[in-house]
């Protein structure tokens, strides 16, 4: 059966790839992304495959309630009022990495925690009416958190983005108890290492393909013996889309990382 998908962060990375993926299942989706530019050229390349009834976008800053408001009303109406699928996939990671901890700023802290774990609950306050069951809708809709395996493991200097990541899975798990008496699904999805330097606008100006800049080294690391791909994450997606049975937990889609054992080397 053919579904309504709200993603945010869909312009680029993950969500532009599921967006893309989902539509050639024959659902309709909402694309929604803070960034102009990667967000036109998103909508550029799907309307070259897909008829311009299937989606619709909205640029939004989920550091912005009224912006955040407004999307949902745009999505509202293009759905007609049914949402099947929020996906809160859009993520702020420009802390990651580029300070010491004891560099880290406030403002860069906050940004995190309201993108990635404010913005997400946000989102999710504000579609209820469009997820709820009715007299007309036995079971209601799910949401998806996009977490990461991060939220259980770290390199040096990502607190920002770690403590977000991890954060969602509480909120993923408190979100399914206040929500199953409206039949609202919530659950959250742990990837690993998912390869989308492809899926952005420079990257389809240079003519990248998803292989490029990986090794036998990079693919070997891995139990499935590749680095993943947003495939791997549309199949969760799919399973938590439908599964009646299943809320409140966490899906790790990351070829087995997390439960590998990594001595020093010498």
């Amino acid at each position: 059966m053919h579904k309504n998908f709200l993603i945010t962060g869909a312009g680029r990375g993950i969500g532009r790839g599921l967006s893309r993926l989902l539509l050639q299942q024959g659902h309709r989706v909402f694309l929604i992304d803070n960034n102009s530019i990667e967000l036109e050229h998103a909508i550029h390349q799907l309307s070259q495959y897909f008829p311009q009834d299937s989606y619709s976008r909205a640029q939004c800053d989920l550091c912005e309630p009224s912006e955040i408001q407004s999307a949902i009303s745009k999505a509202g109406e293009f759905f007609s009022g049914h949402l099947d699928v929020l996906i809160n996939n859009a993520a702020y990671t420009a802390g990651v990495g580029n300070a010491s901890f004891a560099d880290l700023s406030l403002e860069t802290w906050n940004k995190s925690v309201q993108t990635n774990l404010t913005g997400s609950m946000l989102m999710s306050q504000g579609c209820l009416p469009l997820l709820k069951k009715t007299a007309d809708r036995q079971r209601g809709g799910s949401i998806i958190h996009m977490s990461s395996t991060r939220a259980r493991q770290s390199e040096p200097h990502s607190e920002g983005y770690a403590a977000t990541k991890a954060g969602l899975i509480g909120l993923t798990h408190a979100m399914a108890a206040s929500l199953a008496p409206d039949g609202i699904a919530v659950n959250a999805i742990l990837p690993g290492w998912i390869n989308v330097a492809n899926e952005c606008k420079e990257a389809d100006e240079n003519g990248m393909k998803w292989e490029d800049g990986l090794s036998e080294d990079d693919h070997r690391w891995h139990f499935s013996g590749r680095v993943g791909r947003v495939e791997d994450i549309l199949r969760a997606v799919e399973y938590l889309a439908q599964a009646e049975f299943v809320t409140g937990t966490e899906m790790v889609v990351d070829g087995g990382v997390t439960r590998k054992m990594v001595y020093p080397e010498e």
